[in-house]
């Protein structure tokens, strides 16, 4: 896997590493970094009230109009768009009026959808009072966007390798989930049927292009598999859109896909058994997911029931939790990003660090992305940049005072983890009813 790696660059792995200069930090305390990556929620719709965070209390539409945002619970019965021309539509140059454009699309059998003005809604604090304790705790992020103008397939390239582009010299990036063959959500990647194909974006902002959804490139895992530093993915299965590493030939089939695990919560027993990897991405069951339409409420439980397992075990000390959400999932948000290109940035996502480390009660007002993860994971480890997103993000510095070290206290929320490893229901895919 190493050599086709390296093949794949055009030059010798170890000249990269060779070549390396990354600069002394406190990081060398942190042995552990786990990625906790839920689903399609802005900061103005998860997070309304947060004290000290910039949360819009009113949105504008394309008419113009003042539209007060409005609560709504967790679960709804129906869904946003979140495509590239959702965003389009709803950034519209800038502006940040175009919510009311995004398609609302109801749950079969669903009554009295869709709601007035559905884009503009925010989630009950009540219903996610367990993410209010971490914000509220340690730190929380009101500038944290996510990498791409488009849904979760690319958005889930991004969180492992900082790019969804093909190959290492391409000037596409993969801008929707996959299409093609019957429910593509859940037959992604390397190992999908030969009708299914990625709609690829170029530098212009065309879509005209489109290819099988099987890429090669160096990602953090190939990284962190040079440097002996163990890691872990969690998914609800293997043709999952939210499985980064089928997506990519060589960890799809090398000997890498052992470290996929195909049980969201064998993260729990991991954890309890002392069997946590340096490095960890969890990915949620549809269930737990936050996912509009999908979500059975349970994801500040779930995300709660990983933060307490790791705050009452042996890796507390040393770990830094990192909770993010993949794309905005079509609700309004009135943050307008930076544009770089014709795919990046993508607007707000929430963001909060759990850590002893973790600076407490704060907010970060500074920009961040998804690269300022795998930067900061590149730091942590000392490794060397993949040179996407990651060259040009800030490495979440701001989040931590190193000079403290604050002791756990556990996140009080409606289901424990025994909730989730009693539940012998099959986990659930994004697409899933």
């Amino acid at each position: 896997m190493k050599l086709l790696t390296a093949a794949l660059l055009l030059v010798p792995i170890s000249a990269l590493f060779a070549g390396a200069q990354i600069p002394e930090h406190e990081h060398h305390r942190i042995q552990n970094v786990v990625v906790i990556f839920q689903e399609n929620r802005s900061p103005d719709n998860l997070f309304h009230g947060l004290p000290n965070a910039d949360i819009a209390n009113v949105g504008v539409n394309s008419q113009g109009q003042q539209i007060t945002l409005q609560p709504a619970p967790m679960v709804t019965n129906y869904d946003l768009a979140h495509t590239h021309a959702a965003f389009v539509a709803m950034y519209d140059n800038g502006n940040m009026d175009g919510a009311d454009k995004v398609k609302v699309t109801c749950n079969k059998g669903a009554n009295n959808c869709p709601p007035p003005n559905a884009q503009f809604m925010y989630v009950n604090p009540s219903d996610v009072d367990p993410y209010f304790q971490m914000a509220q705790q340690y730190t929380f992020g009101d500038r944290m966007f996510q990498t791409n103008q488009g849904p979760s397939f690319p958005a889930h390239q991004f969180i492992v390798s900082g790019t969804s582009a093909p190959s290492p010299n391409s000037n596409l990036f993969a801008a929707e989930n996959p299409m093609g063959v019957s429910n593509p959500a859940n037959n992604a990647g390397c190992t999908a049927p030969s009708a299914e194909f990625v709609k690829m974006i170029d530098p212009s902002g065309s879509e005209s292009q489109k290819m099988y959804p099987c890429f090669d490139h160096l990602t953090l895992m190939d990284l962190l598999d040079f440097n002996g530093i163990s890691w872990r993915y969690y998914a609800p299965s293997a043709g999952s859109i939210w499985t980064a590493p089928n997506a990519i030939n060589h960890l799809r089939f090398g000997d890498d896909w052992n470290n996929v695990i195909l049980k969201p919560t064998q993260i729990l027993t991991d954890i309890s058994n002392g069997q946590l990897a340096s490095v960890t991405w969890v990915m949620p069951s549809g269930r737990s997911s936050d996912h509009p339409g999908i979500t059975d409420g349970t994801g500040p439980s779930w995300v709660a029931s990983i933060v307490n397992a790791i705050g009452n075990s042996q890796y507390w000390d040393n770990t830094v939790i990192i909770i993010t959400w993949d794309d905005w999932g079509g609700w309004y948000d009135h943050v307008a990003p930076t544009i770089i290109n014709s795919y990046e940035y993508g607007f707000r996502v929430p963001l909060i660090v759990v850590s002893p480390f973790a600076r407490q009660g704060y907010v970060s007002h500074v920009t961040h992305d998804f690269g300022s993860i795998v930067k900061f994971i590149e730091e942590v480890y000392r490794l060397p940049s993949l040179g996407y997103a990651d060259a040009l993000a800030d490495d979440l510095s701001d989040c931590f005072d190193f000079h403290r070290h604050n002791r756990f206290q556990a996140i009080k929320a409606p289901h424990n983890k025994q909730y989730f490893l009693k539940d012998k229901r099959p986990p659930t895919d994004p697409d899933d009813d």
